[in-house]
């Protein structure tokens, strides 16, 4: 077993580049210490080992962004991102930097060239990270930078203390509140251009987001799933294959299905496994376009290919990213030409589907 766990080290030290190892192999650590067996998590020590940083109403490189509550009964926040003023920008972060009060941002008239709105959900496993979690900052930053948008960041309640259905109720909620923002509201006709994006468990929120608003005939432009989560009862040829060997086991995504899932589900659930023997078909559904980013070097990688291939079942629009030789988590570091090519990837499609 030694000599097994050995060959998995040097075999992922020659794919993934040093400081993404050194990155998601401290959060691995981080996230063993927090898991306890009984099912319970260690929210105190996870707050105190979050990464965070703080909400800048003056420009950096450009962005700014700040933390606004659009749900006081349950605490929701989002963290919202977008391009500086030009002269926010000249000036910096500098004494003279011009700052858009809140109330001017949230209240600004519809803009007459279009631009999208990403809602973007955090990954985590629904249970790690936050909207203000570095990693996740950084992402959403480059996000509208490539876009020339706004991107609103949902805080949503993490599990195991809010399970099923809370995440998605938070995800709702911030499109609803998007839909109500005239600010949001672009081009001639005045739309809100709302696409929604996550990673990991933020990528399984906006789908089953995306699906509600089908169901509710609320339009939404586009679906970008980085390494969305989904799993299912019967193991997959990548999960048996992968297991253990870059950063992540099936023994972690079982626990954190467990974490999520209501007490007595099994992992056919309908929010685990959406196409599943208790999910439902899309067929006949104004359901969104999807760009589908995949690692194929991620355990999941077959159920995020069987996803995708289920949309295109349904006759719905579907494009897959596959990056074969990438790992979970390289969207977070622009080290790889995976990087680059899938924000590309992401540009064009934002800009494809705009109008």
């Amino acid at each position: 077993m030694a000599g097994s766990d050995e060959v998995n080290r040097n075999e992922c030290k020659t794919v993934v580049p040093l400081t993404t190892m050194v990155l998601i192999s401290n959060f691995k650590v981080a996230y063993n210490m927090l898991r306890r067996p009984d099912g319970t998590f260690d929210r105190d020590l996870a707050e105190f080992l979050d990464r965070r940083v703080p909400s800048n109403a003056r420009p950096v490189e450009g962005v700014s962004s700040f933390d606004h509550v659009i749900d006081q009964s349950v605490g929701l926040e989002v963290r919202i991102y977008r391009a500086a003023a030009a002269a926010d920008a000249d000036a910096g972060a500098g004494a003279a930097a011009v700052t858009l009060p809140i109330l001017e941002f949230l209240t600004g008239a519809p803009s007459p060239e279009p631009f999208p709105v990403i809602i973007f959900f955090h990954g985590g496993s629904f249970a790690h990270s936050s909207s203000s979690t570095a990693i996740y900052d950084h992402l959403c930053r480059r996000f509208v930078k490539l876009s020339k948008g706004v991107v609103v960041s949902v805080n949503y309640r993490r599990a195991p203390e809010h399970r099923y259905p809370a995440a998605y109720d938070d995800g709702w909620t911030a499109l609803k509140w998007a839909l109500a923002q005239p600010w949001l509201r672009s081009g001639e006709s005045s739309q809100l251009r709302v696409f929604l994006s996550g990673d990991s468990s933020g990528g399984n929120i906006a789908h089953h987001v995306a699906a509600r608003a089908a169901d509710e005939g609320i339009k939404i432009y586009g679906n970008i799933l980085l390494n969305a989560m989904f799993g299912g009862n019967e193991r997959t040829e990548s999960e048996r294959r992968l297991d253990g060997k870059y950063f992540v086991t099936l023994q972690d995504r079982d626990w954190y299905w467990k974490a999520y899932l209501p007490e007595d589900a099994d992992r056919d659930h309908p929010a685990c496994n959406p196409f599943g023997p208790n999910g439902r078909r899309l067929r006949g559904l104004p359901f969104t376009k999807s760009l589908i980013i995949v690692s194929g070097l991620d355990l999941t990688c077959d159920r995020q290919l069987a996803y995708a291939e289920n949309l295109r079942e349904d006759g719905l629009d579907v494009k897959v990213v596959h990056r074969e030789k990438a790992t979970i988590g390289f969207y977070l570091l622009s080290n790889t030409d995976h990087y680059h090519e899938v924000m590309e990837e992401i540009s064009d499609f934002l800009q494809a589907n705009l109008l």
